[in-house]
């Protein structure tokens, strides 16, 4: 698989992982727990596979090759904390989530300055707009997990399936601006 594919494929894990995780996250959906758990697990980890393929899709050492790596680290940290809660406690669940969160905002903005010294102008706006939705999604995501770790859950719930709605459409946009963007470098036999 060529590098273009291999970020248009990591893309496109990363958008259905969102949008998985963000109906995980839904109690409208009035999902039982289980079901709700495993949505939520699985669409972490196809953003990781998502963003970790690509990173590996980069051409060379870039602020978008950080981003994504920064984000597939976050969602491991999510991915931990999911599958130790149990174990170690609810606490200590909620701290490694809130931290995978807060990493993944962080991927999202570093990856999103990447924008500016871009070659190609295809996709430049959905992939800044995505960008910057995804790193507003996963904050509010974790601002509230502090409120739910801080017992002040009067609002917690609607601010997470908020950001997670946020992130998701972030993510689609992403998608579509990168396929626009890869296509745009086929065409002119470049790769960044």
């Amino acid at each position: 698989m060529n590098n273009q594919w291999k970020e248009i494929v990591g893309y496109s894990l990363s958008a259905i992982g969102t949008i998985q995780a963000a109906i995980g996250n839904t109690p409208q959906f009035h999902l039982n727990k289980n079901l709700g758990y495993q949505l939520r697990l699985v669409g972490n980890v196809l953003q990781a596979l998502g963003s970790a393929l690509s990173a590996d899709g980069q051409g060379t050492a870039s602020f978008e090759k950080i981003g994504d790596e920064i984000q597939a680290t976050g969602n491991s940290t999510v991915i931990t904390g999911m599958l130790v809660g149990d174990a170690w406690g609810e606490k200590i669940e909620q701290k490694l989530m809130i931290t995978g969160l807060w990493m993944q905002a962080l991927g999202s903005f570093v990856g999103f300055s990447d924008e500016f010294f871009d070659r190609t102008e295809d996709g430049r706006l959905e992939n800044i707009s995505g960008s910057l939705l995804q790193g507003i999604g996963n904050s509010l995501q974790a601002i509230s997990g502090i409120q739910s770790l801080n017992e002040n859950n009067s609002e917690s719930d609607l601010v997470e399936v908020a950001g997670s709605w946020i992130q998701a459409t972030g993510s689609v946009l992403s998608l579509i601006g990168q396929i626009q963007e890869e296509s745009e470098e086929i065409h002119l036999n470049i790769h960044e």
